[in-house]
């Protein structure tokens, strides 16, 4: 028997089919832009009616996903999102920085918001409106794949090798090879300079200032900035781009003085 064929056999001891089939659907339906149907799931996943009803009607009464009237179709809540914002360091990372972001958006005139990794995407975890009545915000849930927002990058650049990988292998869809190898060169550029400046790819007039908040080394948060293009900007995109790499380390600061206080 091969490495790779006792390595599997230790893989098969310590499966849970059930458990398996519910996790295949929850991972399924986070990439999926729409409802699916049963049917739908079901031929995705390549099982039976049988296999995947129970473990449907299980996950729906228990609150992770829900049906669309519409369509009748299936879609995640936020019920998992929200079991992560209750880990403690997620909440402690929160706290710390709500204070910072809030002065960064008075000091600029705009809005920034805080963005986590989370199955080969970013999600906002946390934002702050503009300290004026003109500014552009996203919502906390705002979900966007790594290689087309300046928080996935600044996420993605400052992880170790094995981690990067890892977050490659669950990007819906996958990229294809030239993709991922501009995706690697621009992120160890972001990585040299400590803050990714680049005009939005979903909105005209914005552009995103992102830079990492680190915590032994790598990136556990983005901090970004969303800079919308005014007439009459309290600051200048190079003046809030060093804003924002202070803000950042700010709050990394106050993380690890909060993680040697735990």
């Amino acid at each position: 028997m091969s490495l790779d064929e006792a390595n599997n056999d230790d893989d098969r001891r310590y499966r849970a089919p059930a458990l398996e089939k519910g996790l295949d659907i929850l991972e399924l339906l986070a990439t999926a832009t729409q409802p699916m149907t049963l049917t739908a799931i079901v031929n995705e996943l390549g099982r039976s009616h049988g296999e995947l009803f129970r473990m449907v009607q299980v996950l729906e009464f228990r609150g992770y996903i829900e049906q669309d009237k519409a369509t009748d179709g299936y879609l995640l809540t936020d019920r998992l999102f929200s079991l992560g914002m209750q880990q403690p360091r997620t909440r402690n990372l929160i706290e710390i920085a709500l204070p910072i972001m809030r002065q960064l958006s008075l000091d600029l005139g705009q809005a920034c918001h805080l963005a986590m990794h989370t199955m080969g995407e970013m999600v906002v975890v946390a934002r702050m409106e503009s300290s004026e009545q003109l500014g552009f915000s996203v919502r906390v849930g705002y979900r966007r794949p790594l290689v087309k927002s300046a928080s996935g990058v600044v996420l993605y650049a400052f992880q170790p090798d094995d981690v990067r990988r890892r977050w490659e292998g669950m990007m819906r869809p996958p990229l294809a090879e030239d993709e991922l190898a501009a995706f690697r060169a621009h992120a160890d550029e972001v990585r040299a300079r400590r803050v990714e400046l680049t005009p939005s790819q979903f909105v005209a007039g914005v552009t995103d200032i992102s830079a990492p908040i680190l915590r032994g080394g790598f990136a556990a948060a983005a901090l970004t900035v969303p800079f919308l293009k005014k007439l009459e900007p309290m600051v200048a995109k190079s003046v809030a781009a060093r804003a924002v790499r202070l803000a950042a380390d700010r709050i990394a600061e106050q993380l690890v003085e909060g993680d040697s206080r735990a």
